[in-house]
């Protein structure tokens, strides 16, 4: 069925989409500004029914294949339509202790069924931001989002220095055109490994995607940034777009394709707007193609607001979005550089993977691969919570160790802090005395039983229940599941009931119940959410026995 409808959804193919049809017609325009949330608190819902049925119907696909995929995103949720405000939800927020602070200030201007949440809107250096008309402001200072602090401990950082003049910084890629495999083979030499968590090498990807026959292939940027505690991704398509679009490009150079889609998380609308802006400047200029199709490389892009699914970041469910099927995880292989967008090769990455590559293509694979370790090439980029005496985003050479991080570059933390979660909600919880054992790279984090993940450093104070932390991540679990495999969708679910009978009712857990759950989560879970979720809970049943061991029993209740 899926292969059918993925049919039907590529006859329109992604200039107009099926997913922004969808989007459309549910009556929010793929923002949340005033003006868009005025329209949805006027659309009834007959008449946004009546449109998704059109928009059904115009593409030969049932209703409720589009109802179903329209049903599945928060910001296309009726119950979102009434929200004029949103907060962070996320942990980063969560651990700070200023969620309510927040909610209790804007409670002096909306009303509570006016007051929305959102998983992280990638402001976890401050702590205190919302979302209004399409802005994200702060409750310090003048209400504007204030700039982020960044540094690096790299003579010649590969991501943070500015772009420079646009058509200079494109032209490297025209000294490559007489020979693409010596540009694949310079990402090979980097060494470059994914930088959206799972550390994949890049560069296999491409090989694949190269190789693969099709008669049209395509590059996705995955920026459906949700893992709170991370906001990289946010702040270079913000102040580094052509970086990304840069490596986009100079992937469909080297594997065939002449589309590239950039999938943004609708939480992150200044984001959005500064892609779109980005890429405009290549049109207009003649870089890539624009409207009249003349260019310097026949190379088209493509911007995609997200609507509120963190599930999208996944990147098979990513691609059933733009495809606008509900985004539920596909089973793999097939794998998406030889199946991906429309069926088609596609080479699909994050955001700070693709910014890597101008760099690279610059100075050389070797070059960059001596920034990091011999597994762990190049630089990461980190990010620190607003715990942090000097919170903000870090560009830091692979190897570098924790500690220096943390206490030298970070300038340590505000208030005492007994663990960190590093790498997003699935990420390892890594208590204080562990991080003289670690250094910054995937090895050291795998060998110690963590994970790197997307680096973004979340602190959990002293006086913060790990119990509660533990609820939250299944409670998150449970509102982001796709629904496709039970282990994900019921476990998750479990967990969080368990969890919250203990903390709120004295209620005590079987261990070996807990455990059993645990374990068919990790492996009975088709992605990482689900399969993921247990690595930092085990983390803390280690690590924080003592505060803990309250909580459970050895014997079922």
């Amino acid at each position: 069925m899926s292969k059918n409808l993925r049919g039907l959804s590529a006859r329109k193919g992604v200039a107009e989409g099926l997913y922004e049809e969808i989007v459309r017609a549910a009556g929010v325009s793929g923002d949340l500004t005033d003006e868009g949330l005025v329209r949805a608190a006027g659309t009834t819902g007959d008449s946004t029914d009546d449109s998704l049925k059109a928009v059904a119907r115009d593409s030969m696909t049932g209703n409720a294949a589009v109802m179903g995929t329209s049903s599945f995103y928060d910001f296309l949720r009726k119950d979102y339509q009434g929200k004029k405000v949103f907060v962070c939800d996320g942990t980063a927020c969560l651990t700070s202790g200023r969620q309510e602070s927040v909610r209790h200030s804007l409670a002096d201007r909306y009303a509570d069924h006016e007051i929305g949440v959102v998983t992280c809107l990638g402001h976890c250096h401050s702590n205190d931001a919302f979302m209004v008309n399409g802005e994200i402001q702060i409750m310090g200072g003048n209400g504007k989002a204030q700039a982020l602090q960044t540094s690096s401990n790299t003579d010649k950082p590969a991501l943070l220095p500015a772009t420079g003049d646009i058509a200079e910084y494109y032209a490297l890629a025209a000294e490559w055109l007489p020979d693409t495999s010596a540009a694949l083979k310079e990402l090979e030499l980097s060494g470059l490994r994914g930088r959206g968590g799972a550390g994949f090498p890049f560069h296999v990807k491409v090989r694949s995607s190269r190789e693969a026959q099709a008669e049209r292939k395509y590059v996705v940027c995955n920026a459906d940034e949700g893992d709170p505690g991370a906001f990289s991704d946010k702040w270079l398509l913000e102040e580094r777009p052509h970086s990304v679009l840069f490596g986009m490009m100079m992937t469909g150079i080297i594997t065939g394709a002449d589309t590239g889609v950039v999938y943004i998380r609708g939480e992150y609308p200044l984001a959005v707007r500064k892609t779109r802006e980005a890429v405009r400047q290549l049109e207009e200029t003649g870089i890539t193609a624009g409207p009249s199709g003349v260019s310097t490389y026949p190379f088209r892009f493509h911007v995609v607001e997200g609507s509120g699914a963190y599930i999208c970041g996944e990147e098979t469910s990513l691609l059933n979005s733009l495809e606008g099927l509900r985004p539920e995880v596909r089973t793999r292989p097939p794998f998406p550089a030889v199946y991906g967008l429309f069926g088609m090769p596609t080479v699909l990455s994050n955001v700070e993977t693709f910014a890597n590559i101008h760099y690279i293509i610059q100075e050389g694979g070797a070059t960059y691969a001596s920034l990091g370790t011999g597994k762990s090439p190049g630089t990461k980029l980190v990010s620190l919570d607003g715990a942090f005496n000097r919170p903000g985003l870090l560009e830091v050479r692979m190897g570098t160790p924790l500690r220096t991080v943390i206490e030298e570059m970070g300038g340590g933390t505000r208030y005492p802090v007994k663990a960190f979660q590093i790498g997003g909600p699935l990420g390892g919880l890594v208590p204080a005395s562990k991080i003289s054992d670690l250094t910054l790279d995937f090895e050291s984090f795998g060998r110690e039983g963590f994970l790197l993940g997307h680096a973004g450093i979340v602190s959990v104070p002293e006086d913060f229940p790990v119990v509660k932390l533990l609820e939250h991540l299944f409670g998150f679990t449970m509102k982001e599941s796709c629904g496709k495999c039970f282990p994900c969708r019921i476990g998750s679910v479990r967990g969080y009931e368990l969890l919250s009978d203990a903390a709120e009712k004295g209620r005590k857990i079987d261990r070996q119940l807990f455990d059993d759950l645990l374990e068919t989560m990790q492996l009975g879970s088709l992605c990482t959410l689900g399969g993921g979720l247990p690595l930092p809970v085990r983390n803390a049943l280690q690590y924080f026995s003592d505060e803990l061991e309250n909580y459970f029993t050895d014997k079922q209740a």
